[in-house]
């Protein structure tokens, strides 16, 4: 019966380890837009220390980024954006639209590499997605070959389900962003 007991303590620790994990959602794509590439990549976005691992963060009044207590996002976020915004272009794209590593035949065609400087439910009650964008493109015209893009979504609350909910706003707006800029 001794065996037992040690079981039941490592699974009753476990459970109040858990804490909940939200996601990011994909946003539904207004308009396929044509573009002049076949294919195009996009690169790893890069983050700000705070927003690279899977625990989420908000402002406070102070001004402080704070790590929420036992709210994590349900993937490394670096990751998590990269995969939306790839999964939203290519919706919204004549172009097929991957993540980096590009898993397909051949090289694209062009590449988008996003420079996040700021993603963050801040202390004014919006979400705010900043930062800078380049294209690159190899015998195609994608238009501009940088943009800055500066996104606020109002939160409807400090509840994490409503800050996944305007960080996935925020990345759909950055993706149609994106698309309007390289499609001709």
């Amino acid at each position: 019966m001794k065996p037992v007991l040690p079981l039941l303590l490592v699974a009753a620790l476990a459970a109040c380890g858990t804490s909940p994990a939200y996601q990011l959602q994909t946003q539904p794509v207004a308009q396929k837009l044509t573009t002049n590439a076949r294919s195009i990549m996009v690169r790893e976005v890069s983050m700000p220390d705070y927003a690279t691992d899977d625990e989420m963060a908000r402002q406070d009044a102070s001004g402080a980024v704070q790590v929420m207590s036992r709210v994590r996002w349900a993937d490394l976020q670096p990751r998590a954006v990269t995969l939306a915004l790839a999964r939203q272009l290519n919706a919204g794209l004549s172009a097929t639209v991957a993540p980096e590593p590009w898993p397909l035949s051949g090289l694209p065609d062009g590449e988008i590499d996003v420079r996040v400087d700021r993603i963050l439910a801040a202390a004014d009650g919006n979400f705010h997605l900043d930062g800078i964008y380049y294209v690159r493109a190899e015998g195609v015209q994608l238009g501009a070959t940088s943009r800055d893009f500066a996104i606020t979504v109002p939160l409807e609350g400090e509840d994490p389900a409503q800050i996944a909910a305007a960080q996935s706003a925020a990345v759909a707006q950055l993706a149609a962003q994106i698309a309007r800029s390289v499609s001709r």
